[in-house]
């Protein structure tokens, strides 16, 4: 890499120089310029009148990479990270962004076996289908600011709905991705599951967003997409002692307060705008948390519990 750093430099480097600057042998030197020529096709001149080496072709470039083991491992752990995406167009982006960087490689690599991940698996949440023509047109409204209209199926809806909307900004949710933009119909923020739109047509009808348009007015990019028009409200959750340090060792909430008790408990604060989402994630805990705060969710959490126990009945 020295040799071809100098070389298309312009320096007209000769093969005694490299001797005295690194110290090895002339037959070291030589079979390293026979290397570029061998394995790189370096198209390797000799100027015998400036007494140096120079490419005949001044744009050549080795393409060459150099990756620590560390690195090595991260690259080999997104491999099976893009299985995550395989319900979207990125997938075949970032698959061609690895070939990309695999080509640059060189053709061996010797690396300890340890750091090549194979071992390690993914679980990933079942996510829904996306369309790419759909994933593709969502993008291009928000770039071109113009509006579309589409059909829609609503959560336990059988029938679709004709939906017109200005779309300003796209949010992923755990591989879930929707988009946040205004309704003409409703005259408001609306959120749409990409998943369920369908038909995309854009309309000759062209949009600006609001200079105080903020999206953590309507999501709580914290904790979930749920859109919501009240303002945020303050929670306050106390763990049981049987789970206290799956509790303590994560981060809920970017504003949470977390504090264990001397009797093991935590206590969990944070405010969100998010209370379908909270509800739901409370929920999942069972009988190991018992909200605190604010009253009106201690009453959704006993109605649903109330619902659950007449499932079973």
């Amino acid at each position: 890499m020295q040799i071809d750093h100098r070389i298309r430099n312009g320096e007209f480097p000769s093969v005694e120089e490299f001797q005295n600057e690194h110290g090895v042998s002339r037959r070291t030197i030589l079979r390293d310029i026979e290397f570029l020529r061998d394995r790189y096709n370096a198209p390797l001149e000799y100027d015998r009148e400036k007494k140096g080496y120079y490419y005949s072709d001044p744009t050549f470039l080795i393409q060459n990479v150099f990756l620590t083991e560390g690195e090595l491992f991260t690259v080999s752990t997104l491999f099976p990270l893009m299985e995550q995406f395989k319900n979207t167009p990125l997938e075949n982006s970032f698959r061609s962004i690895m070939l990309k960087i695999s080509e640059m490689l060189p053709e061996q690599v010797s690396v300890d076996s340890s750091f090549f991940n194979s071992d390690v698996s993914y679980i990933s949440d079942p996510l829904p289908c996306i369309d790419e023509s759909v994933f593709n047109s969502i993008f291009k409204a928000i770039k071109i600011k113009q509006t579309i209209q589409f059909d829609y199926k609503s959560s336990g809806k059988l029938d679709f709905d004709k939906k017109e909307i200005d779309c300003y900004k796209v949010v992923c949710q755990k591989g879930n991705w929707y988009v946040l933009g205004h309704s003409h119909k409703k005259a408001e923020i609306r959120i749409y599951a990409l998943s369920r739109i369908h038909n995309i047509q854009f309309l000759d009808k062209y949009f600006t967003i609001p200079e105080d348009f903020d999206i953590n007015k309507y999501v709580d990019l914290s904790f979930g997409i749920w859109n919501n028009k009240e303002p945020a409200i303050e929670y306050e959750l106390l763990f049981s002692k049987e789970v206290s340090t799956y509790i303590m060792e994560r981060e809920w909430h970017s504003n949470q307060i977390i504090e264990q008790k001397n009797d093991g408990s935590v206590l969990l604060k944070f405010s969100s705008n998010q209370k379908q989402q909270v509800l739901s994630w409370i929920l999942g805990f069972g009988n190991v948390v018992k909200v605190l705060n604010p009253p009106e969710l201690v009453k959704a959490v006993k109605e649903k519990a109330m619902l659950m126990l007449k499932t079973y009945e």
